[in-house]
This record gives C-alpha cells, structure tokens and sequence, in this order.
C-alpha cells in the first residue's frame, strides 16, 4: 500500500497517525523457520541484514506477513547514510558491516497471521492484530508509535525530526490494506533554499538538447562551494528551454570555476564535489557540464543530510535578485536532535492510550 502526498496533517477525519521513518520499505514472510525479507520492488533483502534474521523468525507467529522499515539508529538518530552502505555485494563486508552498524526493524502493518489474510480488516483493527503479535518484541524489533489524535501528531511531526524522521503518516482508519493503491498520505516536511546552480547534466534521453539535472551549490563557513545536490524536477518542455536559457552561462565556465579540479579530488578533500566516485556511482555517467557561478534558484527540499538534500529538490524559480554569495548553509534550518530511543519508547503503551 502507498501514500500520496499531502501538505498538511489533516485535522478532520478518523485517522491513524504514525512516524513517518526514513529507511527501507520491507516486507517479512515467515513460514514456519523460514523468512523472506523483500523491498517494495521485489528484491531480496535478508542477504543485507542477516542479523534481522534470527529475531523475527524467533519473535514472529509460525506463519506471518508483516509490514515495515528496515533502519539504523546511531548517535540518537536515524542514519540513512550508513544503511546505504549495507548494500554491499561482498558477504564479508556485510557481516562486518552488521556487526558495526547493525539494523532495526520497525513494523507498521500486519496483513497475514496463518492461514488469515488480514488485507480485508480495516487499518484500525490489522493495528490491534500487530501489537498483539509485537507485544514481546524487544531491540532491534520495534512497532511504530500510533495515535489518533492530530494534535499529538503535529507535534511529532515537529519534534521528530531531530531524530531523522520523514514526517508523518495518516492511515484512513476504516480502510483495508489495499495494495498498489495511494490509500494512505505522508506529511513531509518541505522547505526552502536559495541554492548557486553551478553546472548540470544532460538527459539520458537527449544529450545535447535535454537537460536531465541542474547542480546545486551552497557555501560553507569556509568560503568553499559544496555540492549540495540536484533538482531535476522538470517537464520535457522546459528541459528544451533550459538548453537555450543556460547556453550563455557554459562560455568560459571551467575559468576559476570551484568544482574545476573535482576528477583529481582525494578523501581529504573537504570540499564535495558532483563527481567524486564511490561505490555506489560504479558504472553510472557522472559527467557535469560546468555553468559560470552567476546563476541562483530556489528550491524546495525536505531536510539536509550530512550536508546534502536527502532527495532531489524541486525546482521553484530563478532568484535574479539574490547573488551566489548569498548562498550559504546558515540559511537553512536546524532541526534540535531528539533522541530516538524516546520515540522507541513510545511504542510500549497499548493502542487504547494512543498518544501517551
């Protein structure tokens, strides 16, 4: 089941509420002393988690279906940097990888228990089905926080954050799980930033007269333009434009140019730069073109990660009025850290104290 994106909590109607975690969609089938571990796209899992393994096939019924988020949970928050890195194709490095930075498993929806299908129970009711089933359940299985209330969940919302967290979720009460369906909606948390547009890449689909990406910079305190990174949020008809409109910035654009020197950049280098290779760029075309440093836009993006846009931002429009200097990380907000493990802990009470 899906969500579809909505920009306020909604005040009205007989909703569910839950955290909205920042980690891997994952489904859990276990049959008996088997379990399967699967993303949203089909691809196997448990070959990256092994240490998930045990607990759920201890913890589970002989015979489940569960819905949740595979996470890792490192200095009070949620890391989505180092659960990237859990990727990895060699079993070595996985089992190091599990022993250092191990993963958690937050359940958020139950849709079989033995031989019942529970899809056709409504939100509300598959709830009090997985906390029964979840009762005993002890690190690093975890079942996510729900209330009704609307009130409670803008304040998770709020305070949530700090801890890494998406946003929130409203699950329509009534409604049964209904796969492949946008059913259900997802509150996240959008802002704003004035950002220097220092390159881009073409479109895989018309090098040359498509642009795929425009290359988002802010300044930090040292004066160093870091790659920040991209918007790409555009119909193919202002792809076609953008050619034209950024034709004038590309003359001379190498010429002192911060992201010059990026193809012999080392780890020590403390400025980021669009390509820079790592694992998970193996293979993929990392070329740039380079744009003079004159041009700003404003963006919309959800939150900042180890200085980077955790997902693409949207394009919202040209700033001929702000000048790239202007463009610095201090603009940003700072969400304070709140520790996770109070929101873990908030699992506990049962649903009847939802919000507690």
């Amino acid at each position: 089941m899906l969500a579809k994106l909505v920009r306020d909590i909604p005040a009205e109607g007989d909703f569910l509420f839950e955290p909205k975690w920042d980690g891997f969609r994952a489904l859990v089938f276990k049959d008996g002393d088997d379990v399967y571990l699967q993303s949203r796209e089909l691809k196997p899992l448990a070959r990256y988690f092994p240490e998930l393994i045990p607990p759920l096939a201890h913890m589970l019924p002989e015979r489940a279906v569960v819905d949740g988020e595979i996470v890792i949970a490192r200095d009070g928050g949620l890391d989505f940097s180092a659960l990237q890195l859990r990727l990895h194709p060699a079993a070595s490095r996985i089992k190091k990888l599990a022993a250092e930075i191990p993963a958690r498993f937050v359940a958020f929806d139950v849709l079989a228990e033995g031989d019942e299908d529970l899809r056709p129970l409504t939100a509300a009711d598959r709830r009090r089905r997985l906390e029964q089933m979840f009762q005993a359940a002890s690190p690093p299985l975890h079942l996510t926080p729900v209330t009704d209330d609307p009130t409670v969940a803008s304040d998770w919302f709020e305070r949530f954050e700090g801890a890494g967290l998406d946003g929130v979720m409203a699950k329509p009460s009534h409604l049964p799980y209904e796969p492949n369906k946008r059913s259900m909606l997802k509150i996240k948390h959008r802002r704003t930033a004035d950002c220097v547009v220092a390159g881009f890449r073409w479109h895989k689909d018309g090098p040359g007269t498509l642009i795929g990406s425009l290359l988002l910079g802010l300044y930090d305190g040292d004066q160093r333009l870091q790659h920040v990174g991209v918007t790409a949020s555009f119909k193919k008809a202002h792809r076609q434009a953008l050619v034209e409109e950024l034709a004038p910035f590309r003359d001379r654009a190498l010429e002192d140019h911060p992201w010059a020197t990026w193809a012999t950049a080392n780890a020590d280098d403390p400025a980021r730069k669009p390509g820079m290779m790592s694992r998970w760029s193996q293979g993929k075309d990392l070329s740039w073109e380079p744009l003079r440093i004159e041009r700003v836009c404003e963006v919309a993006y959800d939150h900042l990660q180890d200085g980077r846009f955790r997902h693409a931002a949207t394009f919202l429009r040209w700033r001929p009025d702000r000048t790239p200097d202007g463009c610095r990380f201090d603009q940003l907000d700072v969400t304070p850290p709140y520790e996770l493990s109070r929101i873990f802990g908030l699992e506990s009470p049962p649903h009847s104290d939802q919000g507690s």
